[in-house]
């Protein structure tokens, strides 16, 4: 019989797990020091790989061989594949909605009915009474996300104020939303019911919205752009693009696709080629023009050509427009190539920690320090930003941690709705704050804006760990566990 596999997660020790951390933190912060805003380009990636071989090689020191710390990375990896997917497939949506004049007609109409004196705080509702009713944040950062940060930087509105408040609307209605992935997964891995779940989120939720909203509004519009300068570009897309209402239907059309519950990757990719339909339909001039005029074969294979431009390479604007030319001229799946390299990094590196059993010890350091309610939910929350931080994935930061705490919560005498909303408002909060996670690498691809800088401004994804933490000091709207029944799905034993 062939001897028994060693153990990592047993044998790994607290000095040898804090090794790869300490590189990972180290050669970050240099990143960051040395190329700034930039440090996304490729050098936090070369700090992700250098810090997961390493953490590979701390691996060999309890029994873990590289063959198994691959395999690690390989199952690291398959988790963002989905995520992935979609984000290749939004640089295609960006492109052809550009081209067919959707984003164009977006921008347009909402210069005139977006006040840009409360244009924050009605971009962070807007977004989440869309994200309620569709239960992605994703797809409305994607899509009304995209036109939004256009009518902000037609305003001359801060770009990072702007996704700081579509990230803070697109997650509230995200967390809220019974058709949310994240949402589903955070009651599942603590073993309650959904809608106990949500409910009892209304506590740290409303509130940290209601805050946001505020500074929202607090912060105004600054120096917002004046009505001629308005009217000029208005002017500018009407001369470029066939303007009118009939270009919202791929808008709506996509919410329609996602709220009958169609998986985000089809859904995008469909509302792509509606977008390629439109663009052959309405805006055949500046298909033909982003092909690089008539095709000598014929007009047909130039729109062929122009719509395939935008889904690979996306629009280019070349009007006499320098200010539009900058707005339009984005999108195509080449775009998304830079931030799944990041992903990918970063996805491998999360495989590698759980695979040698650091990540495992990290965690059980984290339970040492537990003594009160407030410590163990200020424990949660920073275990779920630590392996949002380590794994990259909310998936991993909701999935792992729920297991962990389950027992912890019960010996507390707290019920477990209290551990599902802390996992939502850590775990899935904090994602979008981080570079390298999945989540904050989509969040700063769609909208154009580095986490970094959005980051300070996404006021609902900060505040909410810090009200749950909060709540957990002062024992405030936290369930006993003589309510655990009430909890429990139906037919749970």
């Amino acid at each position: 019989m062939d001897p028994v596999a060693p153990q990592p997660a047993d044998q790994m020790t607290l000095p040898l797990a804090l090794l790869p951390i300490v590189l990972l933190v180290s050669l970050l912060a240099s990143s960051v020091y040395l190329f700034g805003a930039d440090s996304s380009y490729g050098a936090n990636q070369i700090a992700l790989v250098l810090s997961a071989c390493f953490a590979a090689l701390v691996g060999r020191r309890v029994g873990v061989s590289w063959a198994q710390a691959q395999d690690g990375i390989i199952d690291g990896i398959v988790v963002g594949l989905v995520p992935i997917l979609i984000l290749l497939a939004v640089g295609m949506l960006i492109g052809s909605w550009i081209l067919c004049g959707t984003v164009p007609a977006m921008i347009y109409y909402g210069v005139e009915v977006l006040n840009p004196n409360l244009f924050y705080a009605a971009s962070a509702a807007i977004c989440a009474i869309v994200a309620l009713s569709i239960g992605s944040s994703w797809t409305v950062a994607g899509t009304l996300g995209i036109g939004l940060m256009g009518i902000a930087a037609s305003f001359g509105l801060s770009p990072a104020i702007t996704a700081g408040a579509i990230v803070s609307g697109a997650y509230f209605g995200d967390k809220l939303s019974p058709m949310s992935d994240t949402t589903n997964l955070a009651s599942a891995a603590s073993g309650v019911d959904l809608f106990a779940h949500i409910r009892h989120m209304l506590w740290t939720t409303l509130p940290s919205f209601m805050l946001a909203l505020i500074l929202f509004a607090f912060l105004g519009s600054g120096d917002a752009a004046a009505p001629r300068e308005i009217e000029q570009l208005q002017q500018a897309l009407a001369s470029e693009f066939n303007i009118g209402l009939h270009l919202l239907l791929p808008l709506l059309i996509m919410l329609a696709l996602v709220y009958r519950r169609l998986p985000a990757y089809p859904a995008i990719v469909i509302s792509a080629l509606i977008g390629v339909v439109f663009a052959l339909l309405f805006q055949p001039r500046a298909v033909i023009a982003l092909a690089g005029g008539d095709s000598a074969a014929g007009a047909g294979f130039a729109l062929f050509k122009g719509v395939w431009i935008s889904l690979f390479s996306g629009y280019s604007s070349h009007s006499d427009n320098q200010f539009l030319n900058e707005l339009l001229s984005k999108g195509g799946m080449s775009s998304m190539l830079n931030t799944v390299w990041l992903i990918l990094c970063a996805l491998g590196l999360g495989g590698v920690l759980e695979r040698t059993g650091i990540l495992r010890c990290l965690l059980r350091l984290t339970l040492r320090g537990v003594k009160s309610a407030g410590s163990l939910i200020a424990a949660t929350v920073m275990t779920c930003l630590g392996t949002n931080i380590l794994t990259a994935d909310q998936y991993i930061s909701l999935a792992l941690p729920g297991r962990m705490f389950v027992d912890e919560y019960e010996r507390a005498g707290l019920s477990r709705l209290n551990l599902s909303r802390t996992l939502e408002d850590s775990g899935t909060l904090t994602s979008a704050l981080i570079p390298w996670n999945t989540c904050g690498a989509y969040m700063s691809a769609t909208l154009g804006v580095a986490t970094f800088s959005y980051a300070p401004f996404a006021f609902f994804n900060l505040l909410c760990p810090l009200v749950a933490i909060l709540y957990g000091f002062t024992h405030f709207a936290l369930k006993p566990l003589e309510s655990q029944a009430e909890a429990a799905p139906v037919g749970t034993p």
